[in-house]
């Protein structure tokens, strides 16, 4: 069955339509159903304006839909997927209103880190909302959340989301990988690994400050010293030492 919104006969007037090419200004006549055109004057070839990509945005076979992507919604597709791991992350931990904050400040701490080190915030995101997703399993099987269970029972449970979620393979690889051993750095990790890191650090740091507080000096110190970035020592300093 053809997908409705890409089916002829299911559409209504102004599905074919004119549009101004942004370069020369001569006509271009679109399909609604078109990703691009290009204008028959000046070459110039553009996103069509009025297309409602709607669930392509999110879609794993939007591809055999609508044919190859335009960078435009590739870079949208992956916007979405971050709100969309954080909705199946709170579905996981259902009522543990505990975990689900931990997770989603962890995730607002690696945005502010991934975006000022130029990180992959696609991958960055995904991992932060589900690097502890594995807790659940491990206290259940082992009766322990220690972090080598949590990196055993994580990257499986994570990996069954971001296939459901249409995640491409080489995202849900680096994801799975970052989670399987969030705990641990390694000598040869990414970037983005070290980004998650330390917005974990800076959370478990902070919630360990509140019950056991720690001088500013020896603090200072500890972040000089255990976290991976700049810009995760900055937000550290910014968090931890008020």
């Amino acid at each position: 069955m053809k997908c409705p919104g890409q089916d002829t006969q299911y559409w209504q007037e102004g599905a074919i339509f004119d549009v101004k090419c942004p370069q020369c200004s001569h006509g271009v006549e679109f399909f609604k159903d078109d990703t691009t055109r290009k204008c028959g004057n000046c070459g110039h070839r553009f996103l069509n304006p009025k297309m409602d990509f709607g669930c392509a945005s999110y879609c794993q076979y939007a591809e055999q839909c609508i044919g190859d992507l335009p960078p435009e919604l590739l870079a949208q597709k992956e916007d979405l997927l971050k709100d969309r791991v954080a909705i199946e992350m709170k579905k996981h931990f259902k009522s543990d209103f505990k975990r689900i904050g931990h997770a989603s400040r962890v995730a607002r701490y690696a945005e502010r880190i991934g975006k000022s080190e130029g990180g992959n915030m696609a991958v960055i995101l995904s991992a932060a909302y589900l690097h502890d997703i594995g807790i659940v399993a491990a206290e259940k099987k082992y009766n322990s959340s220690a972090p080598e269970y949590q990196h055993m029972e994580g990257p499986p449970i994570a990996r069954e989301i971001l296939i459901k979620l249409g995640a491409k393979e080489e995202l849900i690889d680096e994801v799975c990988d970052i989670i399987g051993h969030h705990h641990q750095p390694r000598e040869d990790d990414s970037l983005n690994f070290k980004v998650v890191y330390d917005a974990d650090l800076v959370e478990n740091t902070d919630e360990m400050q509140k019950e056991n507080p720690i001088e500013p000096e020896k603090m200072a110190a500890r972040i000089d010293k255990l976290f991976l970035t700049k810009s995760g020592r900055e937000v550290a300093r910014e968090v931890l030492l008020p």
